[in-house]
């Protein structure tokens, strides 16, 4: 397959850059891409990815440029994205392949670096600040080489970012697409980085730009030139510091495989129903499936949590988040549904059905951590519910998600389809 090469700001000096190399990888469109290359007839074509449309499953995934071209995005509905580009191609997606093709990604990387960070299937960031002088002449051409072997051994283009932090080292990988890879460095950052729109900064969601752009301020420059307890201030949140830290290269968190150090905040998952939920009996089999997923992966990565989130979406498109914090950190799946099913009766009326639910744990701490149980509560107890907790793992790992199911569950085979361990839709949040 022929690529145009793509390449911004080549210049390197090992003099001038500092003291850190860090690259940022991101498989261009990776869904469709990779459908693409399963099938190379649809290569051209408008292709999206996303959930059938008769089991609801209704946003864009990923898209090529083809589709792109026509306004569709990801996140879009798919009915949305058909009224835009009427041959539309959508194709459901593969998750477990998706799975199987980001490993070989990441297994590739892998081979340059022991400091590796995922952030999605698609994305990671790579510190090659110690083993760039085993594999080339500078960082730059071993991004080159990671580049084209990701190509010619799994047939897929990305992009990448150099940098001397991650948040630049991201902006790069997203500065030029496909298969383009740009330098950013401590000399040439406000160049590139400040002129690019406040949105582009990572946590720079869309209520942060609202209240951004109110104030004037539209530029990641912008964001850089403003004084951070300003910040804080008008976006009501620490998340003020981190974007006047990010917008000023001073971002040194590290790149590492170890996902505490790393700084994750929460774990969650959500799902959008077959059909339409329409009673608390319907939300408790979703939300028991999301809740052993969420639990599995806080066990994975070892952590438990002491806030529940639960995001409800009804059928009218309107979103709402609600979460409880309690004192007696948890990862045993039956107590985040119990939790999640408070706040729903707490927070939703039945007015409107629902289309799409999930959970997430924050407030995340080691297991380990000592706490201070309640009079009323049985440590005893405690620990045969966590050691069960356990037990179901390695169940579910030899014979399957749904090798356990509660009756409630197995009383609605339509909601409780949902292979809940592998479907992970946001799995983490890093703020």
């Amino acid at each position: 397959m022929l690529v145009k090469n793509r390449v911004v700001n080549v210049e390197w000096s090992e003099s001038s850059w500092g003291s850190r190399y860090v690259a940022h990888w991101d498989v261009n469109y990776f869904y469709a891409q990779i459908e693409v290359m399963r099938n190379p007839k649809l290569r051209g074509y408008r292709v999206a990815v996303g959930g059938d449309v008769e089991a609801r499953h209704g946003i864009i995934l990923a898209a090529t440029p083809e589709a792109k071209k026509f306004g569709v995005k990801t996140g879009m509905t798919l009915n949305e994205a058909k009224a835009l580009c009427p041959y539309l191609i959508i194709l459901p997606p593969d998750f477990d392949y998706y799975m199987q093709v980001s490993g070989d990604f990441k297994s590739i990387l892998a081979d340059y670096t022991d400091l590796t960070e995922d952030f999605g299937l698609d994305e990671s960031w790579g510190d090659l600040t110690h083993t760039w002088k085993l594999f080339a002449k500078s960082p730059l051409e071993l991004c080159e080489i990671i580049r084209h072997r990701v190509l010619n051994e799994l047939g897929l283009t990305i992009s990448t970012g150099l940098s001397y932090n991650k948040i630049f080292a991201k902006l790069g990988s997203d500065y030029k697409k496909p298969f383009g890879l740009t330098i950013i460095t401590p000399q040439n950052f406000k160049d590139i980085v400040w002129r690019l729109p406040a949105q582009d900064l990572l946590y720079v969601g869309r209520e942060t730009q609202v209240k951004l752009n109110s104030r004037g301020i539209r530029t990641i420059g912008d964001i850089a030139r403003t004084s951070p307890k300003n910040l804080q201030a008008w976006l009501k949140s620490k998340v003020g510091l981190y974007l006047s830290v990010f917008a000023n290269g001073e971002d040194h968190s590290p790149v590492s495989p170890n996902h505490e150090d790393a700084g994750i905040k929460s774990i969650g998952n959500s799902w959008t129903t077959p059909r339409d939920i329409k009673n608390e009996t319907d939300c408790r089999i979703v939300f028991q499936g999301l809740a052993d997923s969420v639990s599995t992966r806080m066990r994975e990565l070892g952590f438990m949590c002491r806030t529940v989130q639960i995001d409800l979406r009804d059928t009218f498109l309107v979103s709402k988040q609600r979460q409880f914090t309690f004192e007696t950190p948890t990862f045993i799946s039956s107590e985040l549904c119990d939790y999640a099913m408070m706040l729903l009766g707490k927070h939703h009326d039945w007015n409107r059905s629902l289309r799409s639910i999930g959970i997430r744990g924050l407030n995340l701490t080691p297991p380990n951590t000592s706490y201070q149980f309640s009079l009323f509560e049985n440590p005893e107890k405690r620990q045969k519910l966590e050691d069960l907790e356990y037990v179901k793992d390695e169940i579910r790992e030899v014979y399957g998600t749904n090798a356990i199911m509660t009756g409630l569950q197995l009383s609605d085979p339509q909601l409780s389809q949902l292979d809940a361990i592998k479907h992970v839709i946001h799995p983490v949040g890093y703020l």
